[in-house]
């Protein structure tokens, strides 16, 4: 009887990812769920599953992406459970929101150091035995600030531009190995992130207040309208992983299938404008001093 596929799923523990981790075990892939909090993931995981202790289909293996040690202890994990995985799923992720004056440097490294610096370091990991094994399909989740860049997470955006990017990149070096490379473009999920408990770091009296209350009515309006439920994301999942061409982009949700086909038609002022409009932000100008002398010396000249 032939062996059932391996995946490897990042941040398993809820939203996409426990969705997509239950979907793929429900289709008989023995699924490996990389968390920071194993213990609590794997309950949540055999609650959704119905798998038992012990089930050798269902692993956890504890993972901080912001930790290379853990990164490093995690593929030995891996190795030692499943070998060689067929797939590999990057989904783990955080956010922060804020406007870029505004936005600590730290949380910017920080959110750098997760959601790209992360995948990278465990891709390295794992790429040997995969590169060996002659096959794999690594699949990146991204989003639409991956495709352009959204007021108020410009942090966020940056760093799925980034992955994106890098993802492009490792397809063209792993196709001549037999592995292939898909980005994921996730729309809006009813998840925790983008939400209120993300941090926020605005300043909601400062000079960007007109910002964030437009983008929070846009944002709740987008969530009500447009919002699915996680457990649409794993078929889209399935369906990538398998994948035969060397590269793939696809999306989930029509919201982020209109941002793609959008970015490809437009030319780049009238998206500028289309998002400003679609976020509700004031238009070019609108915010300028109306007395435009300069402060020398504590005095207007």
């Amino acid at each position: 009887m032939r062996e059932p596929r391996s995946v490897v799923i990042t941040g398993a523990s809820r939203g996409l990812g426990l969705a997509s981790a239950t979907h793929l075990y429900g289709l008989g892939w023995r699924v490996v769920g990389a968390m920071r909090s194993p213990d609590v993931g794997l309950e949540r995981l055999r609650a959704a599953t119905g798998a038992t202790v012990g089930d050798p289909r269902l692993v956890g293996v504890r993972l901080d992406l912001d930790d290379p040690a853990s990164i490093t202890a995690a593929a030995k994990a891996i190795g030692d459970a499943v070998g060689a995985p067929d797939a590999l799923v990057h989904n783990a992720g955080i956010a922060a929101v804020g406007c870029v004056e505004e936005m600590p440097f730290e949380v910017w490294e920080r959110l750098f150091r997760t959601n790209l610096f992360g995948a990278v370091r465990l891709t390295k990991e794992l790429l040997p035995s995969m590169r060996a094994a002659a096959r794999g399909r690594i699949v990146v989740v991204s989003s639409q600030g991956g495709i352009r860049g959204m007021p108020s997470i410009s942090a966020y955006s940056a760093a799925k531009g980034a992955l994106e990017r890098w993802a492009e990149a490792l397809a063209e070096e792993v196709a001549p190995f037999g592995l292939g490379v898909t980005i994921l473009v996730a729309g809006m999920f009813k998840t925790d992130i983008l939400t209120e408990q993300t941090p926020h770091y605005g300043d909601l009296n400062g000079p960007y207040a007109t910002h964030y209350a437009g983008i929070e009515r846009t944002g709740r309006s987008m969530m009500r309208l447009l919002a699915n439920p996680p457990e649409r994301f794993g078929p889209a999942l399935a369906s990538a992983l398998d994948e035969r061409a060397p590269f793939a982009r696809r999306t989930v949700g029509f919201d982020a299938r209109l941002l793609l086909v959008g970015s490809r038609l437009l030319p780049g002022r009238l998206l500028h404008h289309a998002v400003r409009w679609a976020m509700r932000l004031p238009r070019r100008g609108a915010l300028q001093r109306r007395d435009s002398r300069t402060l020398v010396d504590g005095k207007l000249v």
